[in-house]
């Protein structure tokens, strides 16, 4: 056994473990002056303060085994007595800040494109180019950001993260390289900052031999997974709704004070859809008034809480709140939603968390026809109560329309009938809108 020292040597230590997890492990003991993740070797060098606080630490480890993120990683003594700059020489060339990561996907179930990337790591800044490759290390890419701090914040934030629930893990570094070469713009490519490349032949086929991916926000296990995470920060960035953490992993909701004869199961999809992905749905026979609803993840259904709660539909006014069962069994009464294309947080997640508000009297409508008039959108809307303005205008070529009913009751059941119904041929989108007026 090596004599004691003030640099400890820690075996084990998978890519999954970031350099704040060993800082957390061993910052009982005392100060921490210096580490070395040597990743190739899945290992690394902790040097303490002094050679007391070392041999506290070890002494401790020798009847409690320390254990990372679910993984035994293994203590001792290093062969060195401090460390100093040809130690750590190795793995500064690696760690000099740059503007460009290499990024290297382990546990890669789902595929992995430059769409998915670039959600995953825009949020931190902007992303220039993209390029994705196959080496012996496994699923790589280099992220070229316009600037080395963004670089810097997204290694951060997401080293050692999920981008799906339980696999394709981030382990990142910095790259050496001064700047990226992006010659096509395609699922394997892409320079954000020339959109006039060629796509090169149609892109090959999905990678054999793995699932469709799920959306990228899964059930979250003590804190959101990245791809949520991600569309977390960008949409709430002044701050969460009060009393909204994103650290709830309870997706099922029981609903209740619901207005039987009025009310079913694609009516609570379309209303509680607009602060998540719903998976399931499920009206209680033995309780009329009563129905589970299994949101995509933990933050979405504490959305639905926060807003929901006390609305009124259809005369009654909701209750809101967690169940105390983790899913919604499969069955006859239950409806399954988690394949819908209504689904709105499939694409654009920041984007739909911008709107996740409480019932409001105007709601808007979106995916309407070319040549559809504003008094063919008000017969559609005025059974649900008196609309008392109106206003239809163009936004990138397509038309939409806001529409102010005279109470909140009123738009949530416009909202409720008819988001997805056809109108002039054309499945209509409609939300609630954050304007005080039209």
């Amino acid at each position: 056994m090596a004599e004691p020292s003030k640099v400890i040597h820690v075996r084990n230590v998978g890519h999954e473990i970031s350099e704040n997890d060993l800082l957390q492990l061993f910052q009982p003991f005392g100060v921490i002056t210096k580490l070395v993740m040597l990743r190739a070797k899945n290992q690394a060098l902790l040097q303490m303060q002094d050679v007391p606080s070392a041999v506290n630490s070890l002494q401790f480890f020798t009847n409690v085994q320390p254990s990372i993120r679910g993984r035994n990683v293994y203590v001792q003594f290093s062969s060195h007595q401090e460390l100093t700059t040809v130690e750590q020489s190795s793995q500064a060339r690696d760690d000099e800040p740059n503007r460009i990561l290499l990024v290297t996907v382990h546990h890669l179930l789902y595929p992995i494109t430059v769409e998915v990337l670039h959600q995953v790591l825009s949020p931190y800044g902007f992303v220039e180019k993209i390029v994705t490759f196959q080496k012996s290390a496994g699923f790589q890419a280099l992220i070229q950001f316009q600037a080395q701090q963004n670089a810097i914040a997204a290694r951060t934030a997401l080293q050692g993260r999920n981008i799906y629930d339980g696999c394709c893990q981030l382990d990142i570094q910095f790259s050496n390289l001064d700047e990226l070469q992006v010659n096509y713009n395609n699922e394997r490519s892409r320079d954000f900052t020339n959109p006039s490349l060629p796509s090169e032949q149609k892109g090959r086929t999905p990678q054999p031999g793995y699932r469709d991916a799920p959306a990228m926000y899964s059930p979250a296990v003590g804190y959101p997974q990245v791809g949520n995470a991600a569309a977390i920060a960008a949409a709430f960035g002044s701050g969460l709704p009060p009393g909204v953490t994103a650290l709830n992993d309870r997706c099922t909701l029981l609903v209740s004070n619901l207005n039987p004869d009025s009310v079913n199961e694609d009516k609570l999809f379309n209303l509680f859809s607009i602060y998540g992905n719903i998976m399931r749905i499920k009206l209680l026979r033995n309780k009329p008034d009563h129905a589970l609803v299994q949101m995509g993840d933990g933050f979405q259904a504490e959305l639905a809480v926060h807003f929901l709660k006390g609305a009124i539909l259809f005369g009654k006014r909701l209750e809101v709140n967690f169940s105390k069962h983790a899913n919604i069994t499969t069955g006859p009464d239950t409806h399954d939603y988690s394949n819908s294309n209504l689904n709105r947080f499939n694409r654009n997640a920041a984007k739909n968390y911008r709107y996740c508000c409480s019932p409001t009297k105007i709601i808007h409508i979106s995916s309407l026809p070319p040549d559809v008039i504003e008094e063919d959108i008000i017969t559609h809307l005025e059974e649900h109560g008196p609309i008392v303005n109106s206003k239809l205008f163009e936004m990138n070529g397509k038309k939409q329309a806001l529409i102010l009913f005279e109470n909140e009751e009123q738009a949530t059941e416009a909202l409720v009938s008819k988001h997805a119904t056809s109108l002039g041929g054309s499945t209509i989108r409609i939300s609630f809108s954050q304007l005080q007026t039209i």
